[in-house]
């Protein structure tokens, strides 16, 4: 595989069992990259463990007055440097192209289980998490692919010349030969503590920025209440938490890099003292000591891939860990087995029972919003991971997030036991992803805008049947269209060029939420999902945009989660959940009569009151609430 390969036409089903395996199944994948590396290794160590020999009979070719042998010597130097200058370059391409390649097969893995959960992911995934494992994380776990290549070539390099130096003078090759253990093992007991001083640090750090980026997009706020001292002190208490764990983590850094010069250095020393004591009782010559000196020095460089293989696997077994929880999520604990495209019909959740008839525009109360937006989720076909998702090893994960992690996966293996939602009474979880994703959209609560034009962002696959100008005049964006012409580029006036910055800052919460209302119309699905679809608008303006998505999705089916009377009244008919089961059907004027429950969601009624309708009876309306239009005014 090479680099300009890239893409991966199918970066292939990682195995997602655990961190370790994961990475396993990396390297396996990229068999030929690591023999390539391997052999251009090989190449490299042999050439720099061949200067001793070359080095050692010089010297003794200028203490045997030999000319020729001295010559053969420089000959040898040559040949050593072209080939050790060949070896090293070509091991370096190699090394990175795996990294890279590496790298890219991660990235592919998780833009595709991003693509296959959609919304769902981040609420099952800190969004956080997911950012971290795409970025710092495939860095440190490419690095592991990248060093196992040059790990294997220094350890066959180093077993082939301690094995040599033995049979070459085994008085000093075997002391060389004992001692390369103890100082390729030597600091492995210090790395687990400073990776986990690292990983401290790096929380403590990732906690700053996040309290920092609060801190400044809420400026203008915290100035108003005088709130801008208290949080710029709880910066500063950060800031000097991360100092504090950087300082330690750094000190063990610094004990293990002592460690690394210390033990060489005595190996040196004695190997010296030792060689020099032969040297002068005869028992061997001057240029054997030179060779074996110099190739215990040039050793040393190839032992110090195996402090680095170690620590780029103790750096990389958590980064795999985590890649391995997001890449673990399923759609489903079931294989698609329909084929073609979704059927057409009504939209059914078996769990609470709720209908959305085909063609219809229903409405559903809930009193609980993360039961809304569990429903909601599990409408559009996220029914959560299957009961074996969660990787093995995921209990002995350490740090923050850890126990949240193990939480929302038990949570989603509940959710995965749960019959899947039917449309047109086929599940969805037996759909091709496609299909599922085309039939059934769902629209966050808290919806994102990319950044680009307004033209891009309306860009999307679609049915071709709704238009970008009937999308936005039934969202009601009139106000948002006049802003982003006024900020159009050369001043033409058009606001389809406007660029939107990134989550649609400069944007107010009201003007985001209609423009991402207007995208999902424009898609057109068979059935939306609109969670909370003007949660962030004036009342005149909601009343607006209900109507509007009435229009405009007259004849196809769509389903809203709102407790606003202005939206319920347009809806054809309003589903009342509660506790998890649909408790009333009908339509928003005769539930606000009949059911209680129903009126407490819808008009915010207090208990006092709520006490009073029951003692009074159903058959008898609160006297505070002499009409329908007084409910929905108080509403």
């Amino acid at each position: 595989m090479q680099i300009r390969d890239l893409p991966y036409s199918d970066p292939g089903d990682p195995d997602v069992r655990s961190g370790p395996r994961f990475l396993y199944w990396l390297g396996r994948n990229q068999l030929g990259g690591q023999l390539k590396a391997l052999g251009w290794g090989l190449l490299h160590q042999l050439g720099i463990a061949g200067f001793p020999v070359a080095v050692g009979f010089a010297v003794q070719a200028v203490i045997d007055r030999s000319g020729g042998r001295l010559a053969l010597a420089g000959g040898m130097t040559v040949v050593l440097g072209v080939l050790l200058a060949l070896g090293d370059t070509m091991l370096h391409r190699t090394a990175v192209t795996n990294w890279i390649t590496a790298a890219a097969r991660v990235q592919q893995l998780l833009a595709r289980k991003t693509a296959e959960l959609g919304s769902a992911l981040t609420r099952r995934v800190a969004a956080g998490e997911v950012v971290a494992v795409s970025t710092g994380d495939v860095e440190k776990i490419g690095w592991f692919v990248e060093a196992l290549s040059r790990f294997a070539a220094a350890a066959t390099a180093l077993v082939v010349v301690c094995v040599g130096l033995v049979l070459y003078l085994p008085s000093l090759g075997l002391l060389v030969a004992l001692a390369m253990p103890v100082l390729a093992l030597a600091v492995l007991p210090l790395l687990p503590p400073a990776t986990r001083r690292a990983d401290e640090q790096r929380d403590k750090a990732g906690k700053a920025t996040e309290l920092a980026s609060d801190t400044v997009a809420g400026l203008r706020v915290l100035r108003g209440i005088g709130g801008e001292e208290l949080f710029l002190g709880r910066y500063r208490r950060a800031s000097q938490e991360v100092r504090r764990a950087a300082v330690r983590s750094a000190r063990m850094w610094a004990l293990i890099s002592a460690v690394q010069v210390l033990l060489p250095g005595v190996l040196l020393i004695s190997l010296v003292w030792y060689g020099a004591v032969l040297a002068r009782e005869g028992r061997i010559e001057v240029g054997q000591l030179v060779t074996v000196y110099s190739a215990a020095t040039l050793l040393l460089f190839p032992l110090r891939h195996f402090e680095e293989i170690a620590m780029a696997y103790s750096f990389s077994r958590p980064s795999a860990q985590r890649a391995v929880r997001v890449l673990s999520l399923r759609r489903s604990d079931r294989e698609a087995t329909v084929e073609g495209v979704a059927p057409v019909g009504d939209l059914y959740d078996p769990v609470t029972g709720l209908m959305a008839p085909r063609g219809e525009f229903t409405a559903v109360v809930c009193g609980d919003p993360d039961e809304a937006g569990r429903l909601a989720e599990r409408l559009g076909g996220h029914a959560g991971a299957p009961e074996d998702a969660e990787p093995e090893n995921a209990g002995a994960e350490r740090g923050p997030g850890a126990g949240e992690a193990r939480e929302s996966a038990g949570t989603a293996k509940d959710a995965a036991r749960q019959p899947s939602v039917l449309l047109g009474g086929v599940a969805l979880d037996d759909l091709p992803l496609d299909a599922a994703r085309a039939a059934v959209l769902v629209q966050d609560k808290d919806p994102v805008l990319l950044s680009g034009t307004l033209r891009e962002l309306l860009d999307v696959p679609s049915s071709g049947l709704v238009t970008a100008d009937a999308a936005l005049e039934a969202a009601q964006c009139g106000d948002v269209l006049s802003a982003l012409a006024q900020a159009s580029p050369d001043n033409d006036g058009d606001p389809m060029r406007t660029r939107i910055t990134e989550r649609g800052r400069s944007l107010s919460g009201g003007q985001r939420q209609r423009l991402a209302l207007a995208r999902s119309l424009v898609t057109d699905p068979q059935a939306l999902v609109l969670d909370e679809p003007t949660s962030a608008v004036d009342s005149h303006t909601e009343a607006r945009v209900a109507a509007g998505i009435a229009k405009l999705r007259r004849g196809r089916t769509t389903v809203a989660f709102a407790s606003s009377p202005l939206l319920l009244d347009a809806a054809d008919r309003v589903v009342l959940v509660h506790e998890g089961s649909v408790v009333a059907v009908g339509g928003h004027r005769d539930l606000l009569r009949t059911e209680p429950r129903y009126r407490a969601v819808v008009t915010r009624e207090t208990d006092e009151e709520a006490a009073a309708a029951h003692a009074v009876g159903d058959a008898v309306e609160i006297p505070a609430m002499k009409s329908i239009q007084e409910i929905e005014e108080r509403a």
